[in-house]
């Protein structure tokens, strides 16, 4: 069992950047890939990217290339989500997700655990 506890969301201007965190709990974190996702209201959730078991491999949602990383420490047992030159589109309630195969997958119907979210606000 995985306990994912998601923290770093806030209120940023467009053009601004925050860093999400992801802290694990459990003897199983390292055993398999981890993602980013977000819904906004009225929308559903949706892929941002993931990372896999070793943290060789990202992938990442076409809207989010070039602004967003992913990475992972395992011996911390966290994950990260860099985002930068945000813009009010990004704007949603982010989760972070576990699932216990190590290949990224890009659908929440893959994933095993999931936290409980964190509020992500940019103003225009």
């Amino acid at each position: 069992q995985v306990q994912l506890v998601e923290s770093g969301g806030g209120l940023v201007q467009a053009g601004g950047s925050l860093r999400l965190s992801c802290a694990a709990s459990g003897r199983t974190f390292s055993n398999g890939a981890m993602g980013w996702f977000r819904q906004a209201p009225g929308k559903e959730r949706e892929f941002v990217a993931g990372i896999s078991r070793s943290g060789n491999r990202t992938v990442y949602a076409d809207s989010v290339k070039g602004r967003f990383t992913i990475s992972r420490d395992s011996a911390l047992k966290m994950m990260y989500l860099q985002m930068n030159s945000l813009k009010p589109e990004d704007a949603a309630v982010y989760y972070c997700a576990a699932r216990n195969g190590v290949i990224v997958r890009s659908t929440d119907d893959h994933y095993d655990f999931w936290g409980q979210g964190t509020q992500v606000t940019v103003s225009s």
